[in-house]
């Protein structure tokens, strides 16, 4: 069932303790559809426990430059019981993709031999952790 856009709004407020103005900005529709996937993804249950999923966020917002989102999901991942050791590795991970993508970016490397040596590479490490459980 749908919720009508009063009972949405008092939905949000129930969760947030308010309406954030930028949810009020959006077209009544938009916030009665976009609010119930919000809603399971920072309150609800999923395949990722909620200090990961805030820890993936994080990443994100520092990987496209977003203010809002970084300061969201740092503190939703304090929220959620991530360490400051846990954030501080974040930190340093959250470099990792795009420091890496611009580097093969720029070097218009061939996509089907990064997939061969992927595999290659991947096949390798389980071999060496094979051999270490023997």
């Amino acid at each position: 069932m749908t919720q009508t856009y009063e009972e949405t709004v008092t939905d949000i407020e129930e969760h947030l303790g308010l309406l954030p103005g930028y949810m009020e900005a959006l077209p009544e529709e938009a916030l009665i559809n976009e609010w119930p996937n919000l809603k399971r993804f920072l309150f609800g249950e999923s395949a990722i426990d909620p200090g990961t999923r805030e820890l993936v966020g994080l990443a994100v917002a520092a990987a496209i430059g977003c203010e809002y989102c970084r300061h969201f999901h740092k503190g939703a991942a304090r929220l959620h019981g991530v360490s400051e050791e846990e954030l501080s590795e974040l930190f340093f991970l959250a470099s990792y993709t795009p420091r890496y993508s611009a580097l093969i970016q720029a070097q218009d490397y061939d996509l089907d031999v990064f997939r061969e040596e992927v595999a290659e590479t991947a096949a390798y490490i389980q071999e060496r952790a094979a051999a270490a459980d023997d």
